[in-house]
């Protein structure tokens, strides 16, 4: 492979531009029609730059996209299972944890409709969810031993509707959040912010724009649909405002208003390194 490297001075100026082959390339890689743009894109302070993550963060990071392919892998496993014992007029409960407990009753019964072939395939099928389930509580124990013992997990813990799986997942991805100017932005970054469509003057909000790493959103409106589930009788600020947000816009919309809220909380977290404040914006609104 040939590679087209350009390389200035202090001065800013082109020292040398280059074609080199791969064996004779150390430190600069540029491909050959993007080498002088990138020069000239490094020299504009405007420019921000994606920050570089840690090993650390690196590590959490691998963890959670082998968690989370083993999840899609055991759900589309679960629906098999379910679908073929459903050709037979075997029905299954949604959910996962049904699955498991039923499945060796419907093998050992011998009133439905299963042929012998069918158990001895289906009891294959549950040794191989038995296993993804093993491995899935074995990663899902190490992020959480990594949430007890990382600070800023810790302290991302205490917010509603972050658990250990949220808080390692954030922090390996944002790490302290100072690549972001405010909660507003990281909430941008990760598409929880309405999409405009503007136009003369008229502003059009529509829905979420989804931009971003679609992971990290999707948990955290699940942990948002958790703290909605939870509210029952609260009577904090912030449940009294959620409650009536519920009442007047519906779960669905609450949740990812919700999911926002808590994203700007995050990273004023992770930025000023303080623990959660829940009375914070009462007590501030009242001084």
């Amino acid at each position: 492979s040939i590679f087209q490297v350009c390389i200035v001075d202090k001065n800013n100026k082109i020292v040398s531009n280059l074609s080199i082959k791969r064996r004779d390339l150390s430190r600069y890689i540029c491909s050959q029609p993007e080498a002088l743009v990138v020069v000239e894109a490094v020299q504009r302070p405007q420019i921000k730059s994606v920050p570089i993550k840690s090993f650390d963060q690196q590590d959490l990071q691998s963890i959670h996209r082998v968690r989370e392919r083993l999840v899609k892998q055991r759900t589309a496993l679960a629906n098999q299972i379910r679908g073929i014992s459903l050709e037979y007029g075997v029905a299954i409960p949604k959910g996962i944890h049904q699955l498991s407990r039923q499945i060796p009753e419907i093998i050992e019964n011998a009133e439905n409709e299963l042929t012998m072939r069918t158990r001895e395939l289906l009891a294959d099928l549950y040794k191989e969810l038995k296993l993804l389930d093993s491995r899935i509580n074995h990663y899902t124990h190490v992020l959480e031993t990594e949430a007890k013992q990382n600070e800023a997990c810790k302290r991302l813990l205490k917010l509603e509707g972050i658990g250990p799986i949220i808080a390692t997942a954030m922090v390996s991805m944002v790490g302290r959040g100072d690549c972001f100017t405010n909660g507003r932005q990281m909430a941008a970054w990760l598409g929880l912010v309405p999409r405009q469509y503007s136009s003369g003057g008229k502003p059009r909000l529509l829905g979420i724009s989804k931009r971003g790493d679609s992971y990290l959103r999707k948990l955290l409106i699940h942990g948002a649909r958790a703290v909605i589930r939870h509210l029952k009788e609260k009577t904090d600020s912030k449940s009294r405002w959620l409650r009536q947000l519920v009442s007047r816009a519906g779960t669905n919309k609450a949740a990812v208003a919700l999911a926002n809220k808590t994203v700007r909380t995050a990273w004023a977290i992770l930025t000023k390194g303080e623990d959660y404040q829940v009375d914070f914006v009462l007590n501030t609104a009242k001084s």
